[in-house]
Formats: structure tokens, sequence, C-alpha cells
């Protein structure tokens, strides 16, 4: 079985589980009777319910296979994923208000027992009789510390998650590595002694054709500023740049993606209406304009925003980025863009799969085109969609210049998480009612 459909497995089993165990917990509490005012607070909360566990075992990594090798592994965190999804069904059921009031708060207990033995029950089996076919992980260690050996050890002993140690290299020049990674087909690299490497670390994360993910083994300092992403035995790991997202997470991130596209479109149409007035009023037709921006790989796409500035403001100038108290931009612009209602619009394009909820932003191909000139590493940034939001968009403004949104986007791509987005969410909701950072 591969790594993706354990992941569709785990998901599946996991959804069908938790129905199961709230539907048995429910059948004994009304030994098999259960009136139709409480089957209906049942009905109500089973997708809610099911969503939580699923959310509550990525975030403990029970869709991590490396993660949960071991019974002590499955146990650990199913028991924290359970128990925090227990605790927020709990939640939501008490303030459902009359929607909820007819399920019964102690059937909860029931659920965490059934729910946690048939989550930890069919990992455990799969562990005993299931195989996964692991994506090879072709190894390159960089240093001439101790810790090289030390590091070839655990590889070797991590074969079974197709670890592979294709050599060591002591310092070598970026030719010379570039060779080797096409001759032996490396997609990883270990540095086992970044301190004075940084220049040459930044060359290899920055050299857009290798797509490589890069671990660094962090000194005290990198400790102090950074984070482990991972333990190799007992030596600590830092994550300085990644391939890219594994398949199964661009799978989810397109799903939510699509579902607060929506939902706050449908949310915003009230507001969305009286922009569309207010501009009618400040600035006659035409309220919307169309431009195109570049997306991931570089591809174009035409994106869909409420205009905020001047008829034909680029007329003379030709195309420039906005500044503070740009003189092109309307009276009601002005507001629409303070508070990011301008942007509420581009989830349509969303929706059509041109953007993400959350990336960089997204720009104009006369600006990238001079950005890929002036900007080290600025390609890397298009190996993911645009967002609406993200993190340069939420710390920066309009005018905030390119080389520094270039290092929030580099932070994103880079270390993107279920947290990281929802602090940027956070982040957003205090942007738009603040109308911080706005030009």
């Amino acid at each position: 079985m591969s790594r993706f459909r354990f992941y569709i497995l785990s998901v599946f089993l996991d959804a069908v589980f938790a129905n199961v165990a709230l539907f048995t917990a429910f059948a004994l509490r009304f030994l098999g009777a259960i009136p139709a005012r409480n089957f209906q607070a049942y009905v109500i909360m089973a997708p809610l319910v099911t969503l939580l566990y699923l959310i509550t075992g990525w975030i403990y990594g029970l869709y991590e296979p490396e993660n949960i090798d071991t019974p002590w592994g499955v146990s650990s965190s199913a028991f924290k994923a359970v128990t925090l999804a227990v605790i927020l069904s709990v939640a939501v059921a008490f303030l459902g208000g009359t929607a909820t009031t007819a399920f019964p708060r102690w059937t909860f207990p029931l659920v965490w027992v059934f729910s946690l033995v048939l989550a930890v029950g069919w990992r455990l089996l799969f562990l005993r009789f299931g195989h996964i076919r692991w994506p090879e992980q072709r190894t390159l260690i960089i240093g001439d510390s101790p810790l090289v050996a030390e590091i070839a050890r655990y590889l070797g002993e991590r074969q079974k998650w197709g670890w592979t140690l294709v050599g060591s290299l002591d310092g070598p020049a970026l030719d010379e590595l570039h060779e080797r990674i096409v001759a032996d087909e490396v997609n990883r690299i270990i540095v086992a002694d970044p301190a004075g490497q940084r220049e040459f670390i930044e060359q290899i994360v920055l050299t857009d054709e290798l797509r490589l993910t890069v671990d660094v083994v962090p000194e005290l300092y990198e400790t102090f500023i950074g984070r482990t992403d991972a333990i190799l035995g007992d030596i600590p790991l830092m994550r300085i740049a990644s391939s890219g997202m594994k398949r199964y997470q661009r799978a989810i991130k397109r799903l939510l993606d699509l579902i607060l596209s929506v939902l706050f479109l449908i949310i915003a149409s009230p507001l969305l209406l009286i922009a569309t007035i207010a501009l009618l009023i400040d600035d006659g037709r035409p309220v919307l304009y169309r431009q195109e921006r570049v997306g991931r790989d570089e591809r174009p796409f035409r994106i869909i925003k409420f205009r905020t500035m001047k008829r034909n403001a680029e007329q003379l100038s030709g195309p420039v980025l906005a500044t503070e108290d740009d003189p092109r931009i309307t009276r009601v612009g002005r507001v629409l863009r303070r508070y990011r209602i301008d942007e509420i619009l581009q989830l349509a394009n969303v929706v059509r799969g041109d953007m993400s909820f959350i990336g960089p932003r997204p720009e104009r191909p006369v600006f990238v085109a001079e950005y890929l000139e002036s900007i080290a590493g600025y390609g890397e940034r298009f190996h993911i969609k645009p967002g609406v939001t993200g993190l340069a968009q939420v710390n920066g403004g309009y005018a905030t210049t390119p080389e520094r949104k270039l290092k929030y986007d580099l932070m994103y791509l880079y270390h993107q998480s279920f947290m990281m987005d929802m602090q940027i969410m956070v982040e957003t909701a205090k942007v738009v009612l603040t109308g911080r950072g706005a030009q």
C-alpha cells in the first residue's frame, strides 16, 4: 500500500468509526429505541463530531505513518486526538442551543471509550498485518563533524521507511554538489555542521531546479530562533527547505479552500452589495476589473477585484505599485483597501483553482519579470498557489517592499502547517477589523 492510500484509508476508517462510536453510545443510552427528538440532535451533531475527529487526528499525526509505527506511538497519538475531539464535541453540543439540547451529555464518556478502542485497534491490526510502500528518501550528508557517522548509522536503521544513504561530502562546491545530486538521484540533504556554511545553504535552497528537502542539525543559537521539525535517533533536525506539500496535504488544503471560500462569499454578500453601490455612487462604472496575475509555476491567470482606483489610472504612468496616500485611489476605494474588502472577490479565483485561501500575494507579470531578475530566490514563491491572504499580507501593507514580502512568502512556503494557517486566519481577521497595514 502506498503512503497516499494509507492516508485515504485512515481518513475513511476514522470517519466511519467516529460515527459507529457515536451511534453505539446513543443506542446504549436509549437501549436501542432512540426518541425522534434525540435522534434529530444526533443527526445534527454527527457531521460536526466526524469533522472534529478528522481535524484532531491530523493535528496529532494519526495520518503520518512514520509517527505511529509503534504500539506506543499509535496509542499516545490516538489518546490525544480522541480526547481533544470529545472535548470540542462537548463544547459544540453546549453551544448549539436548542438544536443540540436533546443530545445526552453523559454519552460522551461512552463515545470517548468506543472511539479510542476503534482508533487504536484498527491501527494496531495494520501494524501487524499491513505494509506501506515508502517513498525513497535518497539522502546525502554534508559536513565533516563527528555527527556524520552518527547520522549515517541512524539512516541505516531507517531503511524500512525508505531512507537510503547515498554518501557524504565535506563542504563541496555548488557545482560538485549539483553533479552528485543528479548522478545519485538525491532528493534529501542533511547538513551536519551548518555553522559557517550559511551562504552555501542559501545557495542550495534557492537553486530552484534541485527541489530538495534540506535539513540541518541546529546549533544552540538556531534552537533559540526556530523549532525542531524532526528527530533522527536523538539528533534534532531543523527543516530549511522542502520539496513541497505531500499529495494528501494538497488535497486537504484544496478542500478547505473550497469550503471557506464559498462560506465567506455567502456571509460577505451583503457587504459586497453595499461596496458595489458605494463605488457606483462615488466613481461610476465599471465597479469590477480583471487583471492578469502570475500563479503557481508562473502560469498567468486573470484576477477579479473591486475597482479602487480612478478609471485609466495607469494610462500615463504605466504599471506602478501602490504607494502611501496614492492619489489614484478613489475615496471609496481607500476605505475598501483599508479593510481589505476589495480582496474578497478573489475568493472566486480560489473556487476556480487559480488561487488558495492562504499563500503569497499574486503579482502582475511586469513586476514578476523585474523581481525575478533583481531579487535572489524570488522564483521560489511560485512553487505554491498565490493566496487571498498570507504572512506577507497580514504583516505588511500594499506598499511593503517586495524584498520584505518575499521573506514572509518563503517563511510560509518552507514551514506551512495547519496551525500556521489558523494563525494567519486570526491575523487576517485583525487586519480586516482594524485596517492595520493598508495603503
